[in-house]
């Protein structure tokens, strides 16, 4: 695909202790077709220097090393900050364990040119090991319920109705402008990770930017690859459950509190129906955890409930 010239895109991908999925999504990177590009690779203090080691395979991407491991909402902002500054009109958040199409890029490009109000563009995600099989595409958020739900979660590709005009984009992949940045502010650090990508689309969204699907870039995830680790638990370690629940109810307070400002946000949860719903789901894990003797993921989900009602919501960070 020929360069748009007014169109330059950092591609960010954030690494703790992924070499081998970082290494294999760099070496997809390399058969894109849209030259106007540059990788930013910010290592989350991993264990060993992999941020070193991808340089040396690799010495093309810019190379970011933090002291110490920010998650995926600070790691990924200290990147969008790189990507400011150095003028980039669009930032590409990528996860390290994905794979992609040549062509991925130049098509959600296109898209975002169809569509002159977009903020965030998001392309077709299909599972790494089942290519036929949708990981997500897209998100859809249910206000009555305070619920983000993933459209065409594990349905196949093949004969599946895409939705183009999305309420979230999963950050995943997703394909965000300058300007929907500057004027919505960061991501939102206190999430660390887990649900911070429907609160920034949310944001955005209240800006009066537009969401959209591209649906014909494609590229392929492993899926939670950070995140598994076999233990006596069970794959998923017990901070996974604390981070989900806890920003679970970031998430609701923080749409309200944004709801009173000087632009309403048509997506701000009820709370007579959203608070009861999100707590009956959360007792029924503990319920499940307390019965299977998985201890840590019981305490996890109980502090994620105190935290995520009682802790105080911080200021989100802007640029510059």
């Amino acid at each position: 695909m020929a360069s748009t010239p007014d169109i330059s895109v950092a591609i960010i991908l954030v690494n703790w202790n992924g070499f081998t999925f970082t290494k294999a999504c760099l070496e997809s990177l390399k058969a894109i077709d849209f030259p106007n590009h540059k990788i930013i690779v910010v290592d989350n203090d991993s264990h060993k220097p992999e941020g070193q080691w991808l340089s040396k395979e690799f010495p093309e991407i810019i190379l970011i090393e933090n002291s110490q491991n920010l998650g995926f909402t600070g790691g990924n902002n200290v990147g969008i900050k790189k990507a400011l500054e150095m003028g980039f009109s669009h930032i590409l958040l990528l996860n390290n364990d994905t794979e992609v199409e040549p062509d991925f890029l130049g098509k959600m490009v296109s898209t975002f040119q169809q569509h002159p109000k977009a903020g965030v563009i998001q392309p077709v995600i299909c599972f790494l090991e089942e290519k036929q099989k949708i990981w997500s595409a897209g998100g859809k958020w249910v206000n009555s319920l305070g619920s983000a739900i993933t459209i065409g979660d594990r349905k196949p590709i093949q004969g599946f109705q895409f939705q183009e005009n999305l309420d979230w984009a999963t950050g995943c992949a997703m394909l965000v402008s300058r300007e929907a940045i500057i004027q919505s502010g960061l991501l939102n650090d206190q999430y660390f990770a887990y649900f911070e990508d429907v609160e920034w689309s949310l944001r955005i969204r209240n800006q009066g930017f537009s969401i959209h699907l591209s649906t014909e870039a494609k590229i392929y995830h492993e899926a939670g690859a950070s995140s598994k680790k076999k233990g006596p638990e069970g794959t998923l370690s017990a901070n996974v459950f604390y981070w989900n629940v806890r920003n679970q109810f970031y998430l609701l307070r923080g749409l309200k509190k944004l709801s009173k400002g000087s632009k309403p946000l048509e997506s701000s949860p009820t709370n007579i129906i959203a608070y009861p719903y999100h707590l009956g789901r959360f007792f029924l894990w503990m319920l499940y955890f307390l019965l299977r003797g998985r201890f840590q993921k019981f305490k996890a989900v109980a502090k994620g409930i105190k935290d995520g009602l009682s802790n105080k919501l911080q200021a989100i960070s802007t640029w510059p």
